[in-house]
């Protein structure tokens, strides 16, 4: 079995795949790649099945080594990568020679880069996937972020490479955005029309204490007008809570699968993996859709992944 030798391993680096849904009544949260539009593009430029587990890397990268070689893509942000030390560039597939060293930077864009690789990263499943769920140390490799000298697998291979690459129409549509569009909360009447108007008008900012089980935000409170508790119930992915300080949370990929804060909003579906992008600091605003136009946004975005001439050869 070919094999990645962990250099060193970045900031926050894990094993990905789209996550593992229907384990919410246990407790259990999906987990799963932050950004699935990029884990799902980087699969195909690499022949793997989109879900393929791959490596997310946080804000900053790792330097690994491929002692059989491989073919491998990286999707997401840009982290400077280079291949001993050439630049190896986006959304594009590369073979990677035996020995060769991928050398990947701090961020230059958004939060997150992923390191696909034909044939995937083979770790043992748990609950029907390969991700890593940091908070219970579930999946993934051994159930945590990678360290130096961690050697990983990779799943069998069989394709010749082939040079393959994003479409450029294609890659500026499924780009992420800043203004999050969002569907109206469970508990929106509990805010009052001036708070509502308020958070939609308003600017928020990432804070530093951010990471996969939520993004906290910092900007105009919203504080609902019951107060900030109320008695648990389960939440759903994307979901804005409004916690007493009436500073938002966007419950992400770890979160809670019950939360005892109202939500004013939620995040729609095909707007998710733009908060895989977000760092801290970084600003963004809310813009309210109703739900048939975020079903039609999700309908247009997985039109635009399955298209066969999203990937040039």
């Amino acid at each position: 079995m070919t094999a990645i030798e962990v250099v060193t391993p970045g900031l926050l680096t894990t094993a990905q795949d789209l996550g593992r849904e229907g384990f919410g009544p246990m407790g259990v949260s999906p987990s799963g790649a932050a950004d699935v539009v990029a884990l799902r593009v980087g699969n195909r430029l690499v022949g793997n099945a989109e879900g393929a587990a791959a490596l997310e890397m946080t804000l900053l990268g790792g330097t690994f080594v491929f002692p059989q070689g491989g073919v491998i893509a990286l999707t997401g942000s840009d982290f400077g990568a280079t291949l001993d030390g050439e630049p190896l560039g986006l959304w594009a597939s590369f073979e990677v020679l035996a020995g060769q060293a991928l050398r990947l930077g701090p961020t230059k864009s958004g939060a997150r880069c992923y390191l696909c690789i034909h044939g995937g990263i083979a770790v043992e499943p748990f609950l029907g996937s390969a991700s890593t769920h940091l908070l219970s140390g579930m999946g993934g490799f051994s159930g945590r972020a990678l360290r130096k000298g961690d050697i990983l697998g990779i799943g069998a291979t069989a394709l010749p490479f082939r040079k393959r690459i994003v479409n450029a129409a294609g890659l500026q549509a499924l780009s992420p955005r800043k203004v999050l569009r969002v569907t109206v909360g469970v508990q929106n009447d509990r805010f009052s029309d001036a708070l509502q108007s308020l958070f939609y008008s308003s600017n928020y900012r990432v804070r530093e204490d951010s990471n996969r089980m939520g993004l906290r935000l910092e900007g105009a409170p919203v504080p609902a007008q019951s107060g900030g508790e109320m008695i648990t119930e389960g939440i759903s992915l994307g979901a804005v809570q409004v916690p007493e300080s009436g500073q938002p949370i966007i419950s992400f990929v770890e979160q809670q699968t019950t939360g005892g804060y109202p939500v004013i909003a939620n995040v729609i579906s095909a707007d998710i993996p733009s908060v895989g992008q977000l760092r801290p600091r970084d600003e963004v605003h809310f813009e309210r859709v109703g739900m048939d136009e975020a079903r039609a946004l999700l309908i247009e975005q997985e039109n635009l992944l399955a298209a066969k001439d999203l990937i040039l050869e």
